[in-house]
């Protein structure tokens, strides 16, 4: 008879949950059973359309406004999650941005900005979120990384070190706090479909499932139930690990 799986209890605050992959990850932890902080930065309407949604369906979650690339304001999101529900059980570091260019046009600004957002991001939030943890001796992290990140990709060279640097991040902090029941682990997504992609031109996008082994895009509830079950007791003796979710695409 299957286990269901269950996040009765627990308190997760995702980044960047007002659309995309960050969504998808919110409204699926709630499903599990989880309170939720869904935080944004720009998003005001959609991160209030997620709450809503949550709230609808029986769950709990707020909003809280916070750019996670400045040191101080993840800090005070961590205080106010903890501050709301009493407690943090659950990271999810997925805020993410793009500038993509070859490295000939890349400005300093276009480095400094992805890895402000996508990695400085994952240590500010992960920083208040162990001191936390540790107390309790209990927490799951989880960072959204790239295939990016493994293979590197032409025009993304500010990204696929961001991604990369999540992924040596990952294994690092997951040696460090183990002992006190705590994992790390990451997903090192691949082509998943959502607003990043809206722009690509069509012969671009094919050219990327073209080297997909299962020949299709990835979903963002794809790349969320991967979320939901790391987070979960049912996966408490995984630590340090990368799981890909790109159809095959990296195979490392």
């Amino acid at each position: 008879m299957p286990v269901s799986l269950s996040l009765e209890g627990k308190v997760a605050l995702v980044s960047g949950a007002s659309r995309g992959i960050g969504r998808a990850i919110a409204l699926k932890v709630a499903e599990c059973g989880a309170s939720v902080v869904v935080n944004y930065l720009n998003s005001v309407k959609a991160a209030d359309e997620v709450v809503a949604d949550i709230i609808k369906s029986g769950g709990k979650a707020i909003a809280i406004k916070s750019d996670v690339s400045v040191y101080n304001q993840a800090q005070d999101l961590i205080k106010s999650s903890i501050e709301t529900f009493g407690k943090l059980d659950i990271l999810v570091n997925n805020a993410g941005i793009t500038r993509d260019k070859l490295i000939m046009l890349m400005t300093e600004e276009d480095w400094d900005d992805v890895q402000s957002t996508n990695l400085k991001s994952t240590f500010n939030c992960s920083k208040a979120a162990v001191k936390h943890m540790m107390r309790n001796r209990y927490g799951r992290i989880i960072n959204i990384t790239s295939v990016a990140g493994q293979m590197g990709n032409a025009g993304q060279t500010n990204y696929s070190a961001s991604k990369a640097g999540q992924i040596g991040f990952t294994k690092a902090l997951a040696r460090e706090v183990a002992v006190r029941n705590i994992t790390v682990n990451g997903i090192a997504a691949g082509y998943i479909e959502t607003d990043i992609w809206k722009n690509v031109p069509e012969n671009m996008r094919n050219s990327v499932i073209s080297l997909i082994p299962m020949g299709r895009r990835g979903l963002p509830e794809e790349i969320a139930n991967a979320v939901a079950f790391l987070a979960s007791d049912q996966a408490a003796y995984i630590t340090g690990q990368i799981l890909g979710i790109d159809g095959g695409m990296a195979m490392m």
